[in-house]
């Protein structure tokens, strides 16, 4: 048996695995983070809610209208989007002329709100939710059987990351959107529909997590709670890549996640604080973060 650092191959690979697989959803949720915090200045708090509703969707979608998982793909990620636009332009918009504060403390509550929804209709414990026919099995690599579903995952995060980044780091769309944050009269002068620009957002970033969420539902159980348990580790993620940056969410959330997976390898016992610890080397050695801007 190849062993490395006195560590079975097969155990390194393994982990390594579940680090890449946890590093993906960190990224697409920071991502979101990142896209609403960097163009709407809003700390998305309800981040987490909308992962799991992301989740029960595909979930709901499946028993109740027979929607199978690549459809829920699509449309699970649309339900929320539109949800969340809709909470925008209702609620949220108005406080973005006060204190970011509200922002926080009135995403907080939604993500409350929504998660005793959920408990009081489906409960605390989780529900299962199979991954498609196609994806089922696993692949051997020789040095370790990879799960195809696990692999899909990896895959689907990084294809739809780097696509966000391009869409807001190198198109026309893009350009308004960053534009719109610096100097909106200066944009809706040019006739750019400035705040159905917000409210695009806003929804392409609940949207991200609602991605998240189908891709997880598979991998982890179903639960209301879900979400409650990820976003404080996803914030950690922001933070050290940076509040507002496209690039550092996502770089910074793999590598994340692969710290993680090593880490129970090596010192299992720190597996749980290792990103929190990462997080205030950085800010002590670089407080904007990674891949942030001081200001």
């Amino acid at each position: 048996m190849t062993m490395i650092f006195g560590i079975p191959m097969v155990a390194l690979m393994g982990q390594l695995l579940v680090g890449l697989i946890n590093g993906s959803f960190y990224a697409l949720l920071s991502l979101g983070l990142a896209v609403i915090f960097g163009l709407l200045r809003v700390i998305n708090f309800a981040h987490g809610a909308q992962y799991m509703v992301g989740a029960f969707a595909a979930l709901l979608l499946l028993k109740m209208g027979g929607v199978g998982y690549w459809w829920a793909v699509i449309l699970a990620p649309v339900i929320v989007g539109l949800l969340s636009a809709v909470v925008e332009r209702t609620m949220l918009r108005r406080l973005y002329d006060l204190d970011p504060l509200y922002g926080l403390l009135f995403t907080f509550g939604l993500a409350l709100t929504v998660e005793g929804i959920f408990r009081y209709y489906f409960g605390a414990s989780g529900q299962p939710y199979s991954p498609p026919k196609e994806l089922a099995g696993a692949v051997n690599l020789g040095f370790m059987f990879l799960p195809i579903y696990r692999g899909w995952v990896v895959i689907a995060s990084l294809v739809v990351c780097l696509a966000v980044w391009f869409l807001i780091e190198k198109t026309k769309l893009g350009a308004y959107l960053r534009a719109a944050t610096e100097n909106p009269i200066l944009v809706q002068s040019f006739g750019v529909n400035v705040p159905l620009l917000l409210t695009g957002t806003y929804a392409l970033g609940a949207g991200l997590a609602a991605f998240a969420g189908v891709l997880a539902a598979p991998v982890y159980q179903v639960s209301p709670l879900m979400g409650s348990n990820l976003i404080i580790i996803v914030f950690a993620v922001v933070v050290v890549g940076g509040m507002g940056s496209i690039m550092g969410a996502i770089v910074t959330g793999y590598l994340l996640g692969i710290a993680e997976g090593l880490t129970k390898v090596f010192y299992p016992e720190a597996s749980n604080i290792v990103i929190f610890v990462i997080m205030a080397v950085v800010l002590i050695l670089r407080p904007a973060g990674l891949f942030g801007k001081e200001a």
